[in-house]
C-alpha cells in the first residue's frame, strides 16, 4: 500500500472539510528530532491512571459505545490527535464509562512503524498498550530515521508503572503479537480504512461506522459520540 497515497488522502479529506489548520505539515514535510529523554510521561500517566485496560481496549468493557482509533505510530496527525483530542475524549467519555476506546494499529509508513507498533502490542499483553502508544506519540521523531531505538523503547517502558520492560521487548516477535498485528490490519481493510488517523463509532457489540474527522481537536469526534450515545 502506498503510504504517500494514504497521507495524501488524509490531507485531502481533512482540507476539504475545512478543519485542518494550515500550520500542520504533511508527514515528511518537516523535521523532528527524536527525544533523547522521554517527555510527557507524567501527564499521560495521570490521564490513564485508574482506567481499566485489556489488550488494546481502554475503558469499561460494558461501556455502551465503542470508539476505534486507526493509527500509525509514525503518523504526525495521529500524534497531534493524541495531544489535542485524546485527553478530552478520555475525561469526558471513557472515564465516565460512556465509551470504550480501542486502538487498531497500522504500520504503513515504514520500518519504524512496525517496531513501535509491535512494542505497543507487546505492552498490551500486560494491559499497558495505551501508556506505551501515547508515549511513542509524545516522543515521535521524523519518520523512518531510526528514531524508534531500543534505548527509547526501554526508556518509555521504564516510565510505565507495572510494566515488565524485558517481557515487553521479548514478546514483540511472539506469535500473540504476530496475530494481533495481522488482525489489526485485516480489520482496517474490512472497514475500508485507508488513512490515519481514522475512527469508527457505534454501539458496543453492534455495527461501527467509519467517521472522517474534520479537525484534530475533540470537536472532530464529539458529535458522532454524542449521536451514538443518544441513539
Amino acid at each position: 500500500m502506498n503510504r504517500r497515497l494514504l497521507v495524501g488522502s488524509l490531507a485531502a479529506a481533512v482540507l476539504l472539510a475545512g478543519g485542518l489548520a494550515a500550520a500542520l505539515t504533511l508527514s515528511g514535510g518537516g523535521s523532528k528530532t527524536a527525544a533523547t529523554t522521554v517527555v510527557d510521561s507524567g501527564p499521560i500517566s495521570r490521564l490513564l491512571d485508574g482506567l481499566p485496560q485489556h489488550g488494546a481496549v481502554l475503558g469499561e468493557p460494558s461501556a455502551p459505545v465503542t470508539l476505534v482509533e486507526f493509527a500509525d505510530p509514525q503518523c504526525p496527525y495521529c500524534a497531534a490527535w493524541a495531544e489535542q483530542a485524546l485527553p478530552t475524549i478520555v475525561r469526558k467519555y471513557v472515564r465516565t464509562g460512556k465509551v470504550r476506546l480501542v486502538f487498531n494499529g497500522m504500520a504503513f509508513v515504514g520500518p519504524d512503524s512496525e517496531t513501535a507498533l509491535r512494542t505497543a502490542l507487546a505492552a498490551g499483553r500486560q494491559n499497558r498498550l495505551w501508556n506505551v502508544i501515547d508515549l511513542l506519540f509524545a516522543n515521535q521523531g521524523t519518520e523512518n530515521t531510526g528514531w524508534v531505538t531500543e534505548s527509547l523503547l526501554r526508556s518509555i517502558g521504564a516510565t510505565v508503572s507495572g510494566l515488565d520492560v524485558e517481557r515487553m521487548l521479548d514478546e514483540r516477535s511472539s506469535d500473540a503479537v504476530d496475530r494481533a498485528l495481522g488482525q489489526a490490519g485485516a480489520f482496517a481493510r474490512s472497514a475500508g480504512v485507508n488513512m490515519t488517523p481514522s475512527f469508527a463509532v457505534g454501539k458496543t457489540g453492534g455495527t461501527l461506522q467509519v467517521v472522517r474527522i474534520s479537525s484534530l481537536d475533540p470537536t472532530g469526534l464529539t458529535p458522532s459520540l454524542d449521536a451514538a450515545l443518544g441513539s
